[in-house]
């Protein structure tokens, strides 16, 4: 929601810094991950691993990837587009990515878990862990703050 006092030169401004500052803060933890991912294969314990593991470490690994590269992107478009007018796009597109930047995280994440949890313990704990994360991370990242925001739409439009 936007201060009625704020332009939309403003606005454009605080969503932007807002957006950046949060893919501030993701970066750091796709940047661990995908340095765990990138040595894993190198550790000789990878070598007794069966195909499930490596099957679920490779979806880790695109998905974790390919979250770094659609976080990253809107840093990049703001660094080319400064000075091009071009805010708007840049927040609007921003957005789309790190939501999808987002989604890609979860999978990404639960499948580390799963994998870490079959080479630790064993197939019965990936699956209980692997459901559990799979519920609970897209619950609080997703499931929260889309009903909160349908619970705000009810309100609005039963206002008018």
């Amino acid at each position: 929601m936007s201060n009625a006092r704020e332009s939309r030169e403003q606005q454009l401004d605080r969503n932007l810094i807002e957006l950046l500052n949060e893919l501030r803060v993701t970066g750091t933890g796709i940047q661990v991950l995908l340095a765990f991912l990138l040595i894993v294969p190198f550790n000789t314990g990878y070598k007794h691993t069966d195909g499930f593991e490596h099957v679920v470490y490779f979806v880790a690994l695109l998905s974790i990837a390919t979250a770094a590269v659609l976080l990253i992107a809107p840093s990049v478009h703001h660094r080319v587009l400064f000075r091009h007018g071009e805010r708007p796009f840049i927040v609007a597109i921003a957005n789309s990515l790190a939501i999808a930047g987002m989604a890609l995280l979860a999978i990404g994440l639960v499948a580390i878990l799963v994998l870490l949890s079959d080479v630790v313990i064993g197939p019965l704990a990936a699956g209980v862990v692997g459901v559990a994360a799979a519920i609970t991370v897209p619950g609080l990242w997703f499931a929260i703050p889309i009903a909160r925001r349908t619970d705000e739409d009810s309100r609005d439009h039963g206002q008018t």
